[in-house]
């Protein structure tokens, strides 16, 4: 009975914290969905759901001459898949050096990927702001994507040479007695097995625009170049007058994209994990 009672007591724990959690995520959610479906511009709404609930604030974003959402959501939407394309490709590839090579400096280039990971890319941002000023590349897509790309490759890098480093090198040596050059034993054999980690770096890098608001802010001037961070802060700071409920409406729609690219992701993620469970 001790035994029983033990046990129930641990289940009930694990779901208290687990329903803490839940809504700690869940409420801002709902109440950023209550505000966007609320009419007028309150920011407080007496009911979760209001009464007179309307959607007329996403009817606008999408409609209305003074709105630019869709061009800002063009924007993010080029940015991410290029941070997030460029990302994926070029760290693999650095990870694959990495993990399977041996050359001078590489020690010490595993340890400069270490240093790195601690400091944020904000440390540099005044060097990296007279950098693209130097190329000129301010107030374009390319610098911020090349921000994007060179302050999470450490991180990535480092992540996926660990996945590499799990792989049987036997894999490597098998090809090589028939006949396989390196980029063939890296697209054909290793490329494949690196999904699940290479979804999370795609993941990952492909949220960084959406999320990001000081980055684009430093870099781009242009109101047409715009991301959503930027933009949907102007609804709160002066062009639109303080109108969150707009802003709302706007920050909820800026899941869709990131839930698709999950969902899509988390195919691949779980295919390579029954893929390693079976060839263990």
């Amino acid at each position: 009975m001790k035994s029983s009672l033990k046990s129930k007591l641990e289940l009930t724990g694990i779901y208290a914290i687990v329903l803490f959690m839940f809504t700690l995520i869940m409420y801002p959610l709902l109440w950023a969905l209550s505000i966007s479906l609320n009419p007028g511009t309150s920011l407080f709404s007496a009911k979760m759901i209001p009464d007179n609930w309307s959607l007329e604030h996403y009817k606008w974003l999408f409609t209305d001459p003074r709105s630019d959402y869709v061009l800002w959501y063009k924007n993010t939407l080029i940015i991410a898949f290029a941070n997030a394309a460029a990302s994926v490709a070029m760290v693999s590839l650095v990870a694959y050096v990495f993990s399977r090579f041996k050359f001078i400096g590489r020690k010490y280039g595993i340890y400069t990927f270490l240093l790195l990971q601690m400091f944020p890319v904000l440390m540099g941002m005044v060097a990296i702001y007279l950098l693209l000023n130097l190329a000129n590349l301010l107030d374009t897509f390319t610098g911020l994507i090349l921000i994007y790309l060179i302050g999470g490759l450490p991180m990535n890098v480092f992540l996926v040479k660990g996945y590499l480093d799990t792989l049987p090198r036997d894999l490597d040596e098998s090809a090589k007695m028939d006949g396989a050059g390196h980029l063939t034993i890296f697209f054909r054999i290793l490329l494949p097995l690196t999904r699940p980690i290479l979804a999370v770096v795609g993941l990952f890098t492909f949220m960084a625009p959406f999320m990001d608001f000081l980055t684009p802010r430093i870099i781009l001037r242009s109101p047409e170049k715009f991301t959503l961070a930027l933009g949907l802060f102007s609804f709160i700071n002066d062009k639109f007058a303080n109108n969150f409920t707009i802003f709302a409406a706007g920050t909820i729609l800026i899941a869709i994209p990131i839930a698709t690219v999950f969902l899509i992701l988390q195919r691949y993620l779980i295919s390579g994990l029954a893929d390693g469970a079976t060839k263990g």
